[in-house]
């Protein structure tokens, strides 16, 4: 094998010789992985190779240490580790050192990320250790070339996402901080290194927290950063807002000095600035400040009474006469071909307006109206669009009563400037009055406000494509604060429920426009949802327009051809679908009707949808919905519908449909009760084979062990057929904890919480229904782990309240299941007492939790007064071996 030739080959623009090059290095890796390493290596050091082989082999030796998935990554780390000899390692390290020092750039970028692939093995196992102090002597004394690729070097290893590496980078913060610093000073020359000084400077902020303690050292550091800001090079200016603005999310309680020294004016200065990506940065700063005393406020309120109240200085209070009208004038900076996801200094200084009212509130307000009334009638469209944009970003934040007023006089102009001449002023005023409908509902007179605030939406809808979001976000809020309560007679949607739903299914008839067509669908949906009971015939008779236009896309699956065809036809279906989840919800009893039309229509869709379709998902949520609303009326399509149900539950290849199956196990049972007992063998079936398989994420097993707890709740006693297996199963579960290298993984912790509250929640399924058939002597060979495991809860410091709560009712349906006092002796342990009363104690939580533990606080006091009875031990039936595997 040639390795020029195969290296340069992985670079081609044809993909058959990528391909086959790259296949060709992976059986190479494979058959000498040690000759693999030092032969890349040595290609990667060679000048005379030329750059694309160099680059090429670097590329190669970073991706055998690298990997998204964080279990491949352990894995090709080991290799490192476990497979290649110390003289092998330090050769191809040398190699890649030296390589820092080539004329050719791009060869140093990838020795740089070579290096750094391996320094996430080695530095958190204190292997290496001289590689951070020949970094810091390239900066000081070698050539260009080898300073800013070490610097490079540097920036690529603290940006790294690998939580060891992380971890360990705080013992060489001295050794990262004397090559950033000095690499990054105003006294530095070539402004390529100084650049790479200031990225991997924003880089290392994290671990550098003891030296930033020092206040000589942190005077300097932020000394050489404001200077930066200052330089004749935007990359350095952009990279030094950008470590003012980690410095302040970081360190916020050590910026006062600062603030009050430079760093108001070198913001501002920055905003201004004409580079917009400076300008963004500047501004960004500013919000990072509104974020951080936002978070401050809200600790602070709930930490009220203790010493543990964080440092809060008000810089944005302080700033907003000198900043907001700066970020003012930003806001018409607006680019007219923008696209709709461009985020440019308009939008950032539109964010940051927002931020700023969150955190001042009512201070904002002046400075905000004051713009706004100077530049609402603009002949400039960009100030006119300034000027509505402005107004509707401070209607979170500020006092309602300050609001109100304001918006009840700006309400008739802000609808009028939806027939204004320019688009994205029109756009701006749908999305402003979207704003005041969502945060100040209070301030829309239905009387006087409602009927044309609803024609300019509708008309703004129709008018053109890039409106349609804002119009259709507006009216769901429209929709969501005047619906009143839930089962009102009438509210103020009312009179305009029939020609709001005539224009939406218009629009959605008429419109090629896709995004139009499915944003139209949810302004229904939410227009349904919120329909007052003066308004339930005309869902009803919404319902056979849905059905029939549902019904004709099923042909269409005949005559698409192309994929987008394909793909349009299923966002129709799915949108269409939604709109009859909708109405079941709504009709709820009254669905009764139309159920038959309605599920003969949703099995005929599933039937013709091919292999790896979306819409099964939203199908499968309206059976769902129709469950609920049926209740035990639904048993009538289970035998049509069952087969299609168990094989979305095996479709272990479409996780997301057998997600949603497994939910839908759940409504069904709810609904059904006993009556869903035929089907149970063959959903407890799929669901531990689901359980045992290895191609579907931790994720789901919480959710199969709730439907456990569901299965039994509606089976009573019959579950008596499937303890023995669930039991183990439940038992193995409780025992999973994060171990080794998931340690401290938020991931796993996450998992591992979710994994208990659906082991709590099985229980108490499972305990009712044997309790229901006097069946509760089963239960003895599973009581002991039952509280080994609420003993694990409560001993865990990342214990949710829904597991508390779970937690509780589990205590309170043993001492129900066992009034004798056959397990008295478990609810004299004082930590359950503990764990009751700290539940019930806790203001955060919510009445029903509190509720939940005073009752378990009673069952345990009465069953402490109680002397264990004797036990007469039944052994289990047999269902399946438990199978649970570990993580």
């Amino acid at each position: 094998m040639d390795v020029n030739q195969v290296l340069e080959a992985t670079l081609a623009a044809d993909a058959a010789t990528r391909t086959q090059a790259e296949t060709q290095l992976t059986q190479a890796a494979e058959a000498d992985f040690q000759g693999y390493l030092t032969t890349l290596s040595r290609e990667l050091a060679n000048e005379q190779a030329s750059p694309q082989v160099r680059m090429a082999a670097g590329l190669a030796l970073k991706n055998s240490f690298t990997a998204r998935d964080y279990v491949r990554l352990k894995e090709v780390q080991n290799r490192w580790e476990t497979q290649i000899d110390p003289s092998v390692k330090t050769q191809v390290k040398d190699y890649a050192l030296q390589t820092l020092s080539s004329s050719d750039n791009r060869a140093g970028l990838s020795a740089a990320q070579f290096i750094a692939s391996i320094a996430a093995i080695e530095l958190p196992r204190e292997q290496w250790p001289q590689l951070m102090g020949i970094l810091v002597e390239n900066v000081g004394s070698g050539n260009p070339r080898t300073k800013q690729s070490s610097l490079t070097t540097i920036g690529f290893i603290c940006e790294s996402e690998d939580q060891d590496l992380r971890d360990s980078l705080a013992a060489h913060s001295n050794a990262i901080l004397t090559a950033v610093v000095q690499g990054a000073r105003k006294e530095e020359p070539n402004n390529d290194i100084r650049n790479a000084a200031i990225t991997a400077l924003g880089d290392s902020l994290e671990f550098v927290r003891t030296n930033f303690e020092n206040e000589g050292e942190r005077n300097y550091i932020m000394q050489v950063i404001c200077e930066a800001t200052q330089a004749d090079d935007n990359r350095i200016q952009q990279g030094a807002y950008g470590c003012l603005n980690r410095i302040m999310a970081l360190y916020y309680e050590k910026m006062r000095f600062y603030m009050e020294k430079a760093l108001f004016g070198l913001t501002i200065q920055g905003m201004k600035n004409d580079e917009e990506d400076v300008a963004k940065l500047a501004v960004e700063f500013w919000c990072t400040v509104c974020e951080e005393e936002i978070s401050i406020e809200d600790d602070n309120s709930q930490a009220e009474g203790t010493e543990s109240l964080r440092p809060y200085f008000n810089f944005a209070r302080v700033a907003t006469q000198e900043v907001v009208p700066v970020l003012l004038e930003l806001l018409a900076k607006q680019d007219e071909d923008a696209a709709e996801d461009e985020y440019n200094v308009s939008r950032a200084a539109y964010q940051c307006v927002q931020l700023w009212a969150q955190a001042v509130g009512s201070n904002t307000v002046a400075p905000v109206l004051s713009f706004v009334e100077a530049n609402l009638r603009s002949d400039d469209w960009h100030y006119r669009d300034a000027a509505v944009s402005a107004f509707g970003a401070i209607m979170e934040g500020p006092d309602e009563k300050v609001l109100e007023p304001l918006v009840k006089q700006a309400l008739p102009v802000l609808i009028n400037m939806m027939n204004d001449s320019s688009v994205h002023v029109k756009d701006s005023a749908a999305y402003a009055l979207g704003r005041v409908c969502e945060a100040v509902p209070d301030a829309i007179d239905p009387s006087n406000h409602l009927q044309p605030l609803i024609s300019a939406l509708f008309t703004g809808l129709s008018s053109h494509p890039r409106m349609a979001s804002s119009c259709c976000w507006a009216l769901m809020n429209l929709a969501d604060r005047f619906a009143g309560e839930p089962g009102h007679p009438t509210n103020a949607l009312s009179q305009h429920f029939q020609a709001s739903v005539q224009h939406l299914l218009q629009v959605t008839e008429s419109t090629q426009d896709n995004q139009l067509r499915t944003a139209a669908y949810e302004v229904l949906n939410a227009f349904v949802t919120n329909a007052a009971n003066d308004s339930v015939a005309m869902v009803a008779s919404l319902s056979d327009v849905v059905i029939e236009r549902l019904h004709k896309t099923i042909p269409m699956q005949q005559q698409v051809v192309s994929v987008e065809d394909r793909l349009t036809l299923q966002e129709i279906q799915t949108s269409l679908t939604s709109v009859v989840i909708a109405i079941i919800q709504r009709l709820e009893k009254e669905v009764m009707p139309r159920a038959d039309g309605i599920m003969q229509l949703l099995l005929s869709l599933l039937q013709s949808l091919g292999p790896k379709s979306s819409v099964p998902d939203t199908v499968f949520a309206a059976i769902g919905a129709l469950a609920s609303a049926m209740e035990g009326d639904f048993e009538k399509y289970m035998q049509a519908f069952s087969p299609f149900l168990i094989n979305a539950l095996n479709s272990q290849d479409e996780p997301q449909l057998c997600a949603i199956a497994i939910g839908l196990v759940s409504d069904i049972t709810r609904a059904l009760e006993s009556k869903v007992q035929p089907f149970c063998d063959s959903f407890m079936n799929s669901l531990l084979n689901n359980l045992r398989s290895t191609s579907l994420g931790n994720q789901f097993k919480p959710a199969i062990l709730q439907c456990f707890g569901d299965i039994a709740q509606a089976i009573g006693g019959q579950f008596e057929t499937y303890l023995s297996v669930v039991g183990q199963v439940l038992q193995q579960a409780a025992g999973i904890s994060a171990q080794g290298e998931n340690v401290g993984s938020f991931e796993m912790l996450d998992y591992i919480v979710s994994l208990r509250e659906g082991i709590v929640d099985a229980w108490s399924g499972i305990i009712n229904a044997l309790r229901a058939g006097n069946n509760t002597n089963l239960l003895q060979p599973y009581i002991e782990s039952i509280f080994q495991l609420l003993q694990t809860v409560y001993q865990d410091p990342n214990r949710t309240e829904a597991l508390l709560r779970s937690s509780m009712g589990v205590i309170g349906d043993i001492s129900e299941a066992f009034p004798s006092g056959e397990y008295s002796q478990y609810f004299k342990n004082e930590w359950l007492t503990n764990m009751a009363r700290d539940t019930r104690a806790n203001k955060e939580f919510s009445p029903r939790t509190q509720d939940t533990a005073r009752w378990a606080r009673e069952q345990i006091k009465r069953q402490s007064g109680k002397a264990q009875k004797p036990r007469h031990f039944v052994q289990p039936q047999r269902f399946l071996p438990p199978v649970f595997p570990g993580v």
